[in-house]
């Protein structure tokens, strides 16, 4: 038996040049950046929420780079929510049904607006969850939350569906990163 055929093979991502994996790159500097200046359930909380809107909106519009446009829009609807004076969430949880509305308007796939609806609804639930319950174990379900995240983002690169694939990457790494310093916070108090 010759070493071809006894030596397991690189995945397909590691064959690929450094410079490709520029959004995984990215993602990780956005965790690093959100963990230096303080790891908050809020800003969990609110990072998979708008994660979880960004998937929604490719699928409302059938159009996989909406995603990474969606990362500004829904920190904008949050932003502007908060000063409106509701909480970010209520304006995400509105951004997320005209969403579903446009999708149903527009006639895209049943089945990807229903799977990206509900994924909403999930991670945003975990999120709204989490800030209304106490703040350590709040950071804790927006930690797990955000991690979670990160198998959907996982299945999305698997398929190369919804959202492009480095939006996925990027977003894998943000999740797992910061979903770490969440929980890692959450425990050691």
């Amino acid at each position: 038996m010759n070493s071809t055929t006894t030596a397991l093979a690189a995945p397909a991502f590691l064959k690929r040049p450094l410079w490709t994996h520029w959004s995984a790159a990215l993602g990780l500097a956005a965790a690093t950046f959100q963990i230096v200046t303080g790891v908050a359930t809020e800003a969990v909380a609110l990072t998979v929420a708008v994660a979880a809107s960004c998937y929604l909106a490719a699928a409302a519009f059938g159009l996989r780079w909406i995603a990474w446009a969606c990362i500004l829009v829904g920190s904008i609807v949050a932003i502007l929510s908060e000063l409106a004076g509701a909480p970010w969430w209520l304006g995400l949880a509105v951004f997320a049904a005209v969403l579903v509305v446009v999708g149903l308007l527009r006639r895209t796939s049943v089945g990807w607006l229903s799977a990206e609806g509900f994924a909403m609804v999930g991670f945003g639930g975990l999120a709204v969850t989490a800030v209304l319950i106490s703040p350590r174990f709040g950071l804790a379900v927006a930690g797990i939350a955000l991690a979670g995240h990160a198998a959907w983002d996982y299945l999305h690169w698997r398929r190369d569906a919804v959202v492009p694939r480095s939006m996925a990457e990027f977003c894998i790494a943000l999740d797992v990163l910061f979903g770490g310093a969440a929980i890692t916070l959450a425990i050691i108090g």
